[in-house]
């Protein structure tokens, strides 16, 4: 089991829940109404910590004008110059996302490293399949899980000699097999809590699936506190497939779970137009309930048995069946105004 680390009003590790991330894309002080707005709609659809770029101590300034519209705490995403740092820890930051082998001088990290000791602020170290360092490739001759594991811990080690173990370590690589073995291999090695991604993994079902895949089969094997899912569009997106991930694999629960058929030459309706629109109507609906649609009156209500509500559709009607009962027919089009109904039965 991994140490338990708090950020901001959150813990991190132990059997505490696995928490979602995403990141702003607004810049804070040229764009801070964008990045409040931004905030507050990735907090109303299950973001748990938000990540921003501190790229000048304008940007540090403006954190705690973004503390006032949320609740979810705020990292400091630092590339090259501890001052950042120190001027985000310096305005309320509630954790800190370094490589401390970039940030400069041993003292340089070392002034970062006691400032957040001072108030008990989380360090984010880490390593992606891009930042290995030259010692490591040669030592393990390439990128792969031992070389990124090694200079994930020199990271660790470096934090460490100050007397500081507030410290959350990520391993992330483009490709899903080496990001899986590497975090395997961490696991083997510390106790420390783990964060999860597959870097650049694309945008659409490319990112998708790689995340899905990655993320998935590590948490399977109970590896990952907190994660992320990186893909080239909009933030909120990423929470969305974030939350649905830990979802399906029965973590967390994030609303109405839609199961449906794949079509076969028995399905008589229109099941993949029916299938959209029912999660249109239902996306708003936080009950954490499975509902299940299916193309076929036969087999439909014994396959999707264990669904809570269900419809069995074709020749111009559904049969309404609840955990694999069958209730009472009705017409196709009413198919949503009496889902709508039955879900507001169940409290």
């Amino acid at each position: 089991m991994t140490k338990v680390i708090n950020c901001g009003n959150l813990k991190i590790g132990g059997n505490n829940k696995i928490t979602v991330q995403s990141m702003l894309n607004f810049n804070l002080s040229n764009n801070i109404n964008q990045a409040i707005d931004q905030v507050k709609l990735l907090e109303a659809n299950g973001c748990d910590i938000i990540r921003a770029s501190i790229d000048s101590e304008e940007d540090a300034k403006a954190i705690k004008t973004l503390k006032k519209y949320t609740n979810m705490p705020i990292i400091a995403d630092i590339q090259f110059d501890y001052k950042m740092a120190l001027y985000a820890v310096e305005n309320g930051i509630d954790a800190i996302r370094i490589n401390p082998c970039y940030i400069g001088s041993e003292d340089n990290v070392k002034k970062v490293i006691e400032a957040c000791k001072d108030k008990n602020i989380p360090i984010r170290v880490g390593v992606n399949s891009g930042s290995v360092k030259k010692e490591f490739l040669d030592k393990y001759n390439g990128v792969n899980q031992f070389s990124l594991v090694e200079s994930a811990l020199e990271q660790v080690k470096l934090v460490e000699k100050y007397n500081y173990d507030n410290i959350v370590i990520s391993i992330k690589a483009t490709n899903v097999k080496l990001t899986y073995d590497a975090n395997i291999e961490l696991k083997k090695r510390t106790d420390y809590p783990i964060h999860l991604g597959i870097t650049e993994s694309g945008s659409d079902e490319d990112g998708i699936i790689k995340t899905s895949m990655g993320l998935g089969s590590l948490i399977l094997l109970g590896i990952g506190d907190t994660i992320r899912v990186s893909l080239t569009e909009d933030p909120v997106r990423e929470v969305i497939i974030g939350r649905k991930i830990l979802q399906y694999l029965g973590l967390r629960p994030y609303g109405i779970d839609v199961i449906s058929c794949p079509t076969c030459g028995r399905t008589k309706v229109d099941l993949i137009n029916i299938v959209k629109d029912v999660k249109k109507a239902v996306a708003p609906i936080k009950k954490d309930i499975k509902i299940a649609i299916m193309g076929c009156a036969v087999n439909g209500p014994g396959e999707a048995r264990e669904a809570d509500i269900g419809f069995a559709s074709g020749n111009g009607e559904a049969l309404l069946f609840k955990k694999g009962e069958i209730i009472r027919k009705v017409n196709e089009e009413e198919i949503i105004k009496v889902l709508l109904e039955e879900i507001e039965k169940i409290n």
